[in-house]
């Protein structure tokens, strides 16, 4: 793939039509705790319910580090996808965690619901943990087991799961931090020190692939989506949703050029044949920026209907906190 200026050109020559949102077509869902920067509302999992006929939404809030980090995790429903009512939630204090990240929502049956949850371990690694209920508001967090750690991976971090049924395959797509070539002293005890590697510099954000048949044992599958030598995704290139537009998989990912982006990335577009090797379409820059402050639009999730494609995502607001919002694009 060649270097197109015009994302629209790229995608319409690669993706066939891709119905994407502009910038501003969405609607507030869920509004920060408070405002400025590090108060945000985001890092979302969505999902439509045929049986229940109603959306449901994983969502977390946070803090600036000072005021605690990812503090809240709540799962909201709504019968059109834009108007959320809360229906379950969990503190940091009830996982024990210095923060809490992006989870999982997946249904695996009638009567059978499970949370992937990724928070920061005791050991200052993110990790990536489940639990299940009957119902999407009755998750009992203290019942969560573990399903990947950072050891797992040959990793120094592993969060933020995306997980997707593919021919009674499952496929966990994470973010994970591999390990440096080599660090001194000082850099091996600066990766953990605030229990956010990805915030240091001495790692970069890369996706990667878990597989399993019963979504309690995984086998992982590697790195599909690093980080280029160069561009505005050299530091992070985490995948966040993918859609089947025959006769590819299209993926939402964030990337951001350097650690002072943390926390600010911006959204690009890759594409796939077989879920294992993703190539970038966004190569010359993001194909969608909020317009204010920091211009971050992040974690896109696309939930996939008969006749529209609903998208949620995180952006920035004036004051530089974050949102979460939605917009539905019809499907021709």
């Amino acid at each position: 793939m060649n270097g197109d200026t015009d994302w629209q050109t790229a995608a319409g020559r690669y993706l066939g039509r891709v119905p994407v949102f502009g910038p501003e077509d969405g609607e507030t869902v869920i509004e920060p705790l408070g405002e400025g920067f590090g108060w945000w509302a985001g890092g979302c999992s969505a999902l439509y319910d045929a049986a229940s006929g109603r959306f449901y939404l994983y969502y977390r809030l946070r803090k600036p580090r000072e005021l605690g980090r990812g503090v809240d995790c709540r799962i909201a429903a709504s019968e059109d996808g834009r108007h959320f009512e809360d229906i379950w939630s969990a503190t940091k204090e009830d996982i024990d965690t210095q923060s809490m990240e992006k989870a999982c929502l997946f249904k695996v049956a009638e009567g059978l619901w499970r949370l992937y949850l990724s928070f920061v371990d005791g050991d200052g690694r993110w990790c990536i943990e489940m639990v299940e209920a009957e119902q999407p508001d009755g998750f009992e967090v203290r019942r969560r087991v573990p399903i990947l750690n950072a050891d797992d991976c040959g990793a120094e971090g592993v969060k933020d799961p995306v997980i997707y049924n593919i021919g009674g395959l499952l496929h966990m797509f994470v973010s994970y931090a591999p390990k440096p070539a080599s660090v001194d002293a000082e850099a091996e005890e600066e990766m953990h020190a605030t229990g956010d590697v990805y915030n240091t510099g001495i790692v970069k954000s890369h996706s990667g692939l878990a597989t399993s048949s019963n979504g309690m044992e995984w086998s992982w599958q590697g790195d599909i989506l690093s980080p280029p030598d160069k561009g505005w995704d050299q530091y992070c290139t985490r995948l966040n949703s993918v859609l089947w537009r025959p006769p590819v998989y299209i993926g939402f990912y964030d990337g951001s050029a350097g650690v002072e982006d943390n926390y600010e990335e911006k959204a690009g577009m890759c594409v796939s044949h077989d879920l294992r090797r993703w190539e970038r379409v966004t190569l010359d820059g993001p194909f969608v920026v909020s317009p204010h402050a920091t211009r971050t639009i992040r974690y896109i999730e696309v939930v996939a209907r008969e006749t529209h494609l609903h998208y949620f995502y995180e952006w920035t607001r004036p004051d530089g906190s974050h949102e979460l919002r939605t917009t539905a694009v019809a499907l021709d």
